[in-house]
């Protein structure tokens, strides 16, 4: 193996599933909507991180908890989101986001309500086809407008009944209710809204995709993507030629809108192609996202 696929397979295998939890490196760029800087003090960490520019590491910052490929049951999500309380702290140590387990041609905003009134920070929305789906995530994430709210579009949907959110975010109802919002839409949001783009339909409509407005960052899913592009093993190829092709343009996309991105194989989250493309596996080497 040569010194630079040491390289790769290095910084693939730098961060690693850690008890079911994705762990993944987001980087955001220092203009557009990861420069917003909102007021008061960041509850979650991986907006801070956008905010100021930096790096929020999987692990460090932030986990993903994933019910898409797990039999995860409301009860033990909630034990997980009840540890990631705040303990006096000024934020949580690590802020938790939920991957739901129904998928973006689904009817998933109960789902999401269900989730954010747990006490997520943030929703990974799987196998996402088209801008339509992105902004009903959207909605799903955000409350009604209210009197005097200056940010109306999209509209939201969610209902109320934040308990364990409240209690998670230790803030008051009002409070939360505030704050509850999704970044970089609304500065000082603390949700997150991303998307796991790992279909056909995504590759062709990322341009659009990425103009949703508040819209938070893209997974890139290199394992379906493999197999919805026809290049499996036939499982799952994420080093196949063609995924890199794809991952490439989904990179400079990113780029092109100032979205984070990245691939869910544990490598860096980025709007630079190379350093997404240096998170890919070899080829034919199993990957899951």
């Amino acid at each position: 193996m040569t010194v630079e696929k040491l390289r790769r397979t290095a910084s693939a295998r730098h961060l690693v599933w850690v008890l079911g939890l994705t762990a993944i490196a987001w980087a955001a760029v220092t203009s557009g909507p990861s420069a917003q800087q909102g007021s008061g003090a960041r509850l979650n960490r991986a907006i801070e991180q956008f905010a100021n520019g930096e790096a929020a590491i999987g692990g460090e910052h932030w986990r993903t908890i994933s019910l898409e490929h797990n039999p995860f049951m409301i009860d033990d999500l909630e034990t997980a989101l009840n540890a990631f309380e705040q303990q006096d702290a000024a934020q949580p140590r690590v802020t938790p986001i939920v991957r739901i387990n129904h998928e973006a041609d689904e009817s998933f905003h109960h789902v999401v309500k269900q989730m954010l009134d747990a006490g997520a920070f943030g929703i990974v929305l799987p196998q996402v086809r088209s801008a339509a789906q992105v902004t009903e995530l959207v909605r799903a994430m955000r409350y009604p407008p209210q009197r005097g709210t200056q940010i109306p579009e999209p509209p939201g949907r969610r209902g109320w009944g934040p308990g364990g959110a409240t209690r998670v975010w230790d803030l008051s109802s009002d409070d939360y209710a505030r704050r509850a919002d999704v970044w970089p839409l609304n500065p000082d949001g603390e949700l997150l809204a991303i998307i796991m783009c790992e279909t056909r339909e995504c590759l062709d409509n990322i341009d659009e995709i990425l103009q949703v407005p508040g819209l938070g960052a893209v997974m890139i899913g290199s394992a379906d993507l493999s197999l919805a592009l026809g290049v499996g093993t036939p499982g799952a190829n994420g080093g196949a030629p063609e995924v890199r092709d794809a991952v490439r343009t989904l990179g400079e996309a990113c780029m092109r809108h100032n979205v984070p991105c990245g691939i869910g194989t544990g490598s860096s989250l980025s709007t630079d192609p190379e350093r997404i493309l240096a998170g890919l596996p070899e080829p034919n080497e199993s990957t899951y996202p």
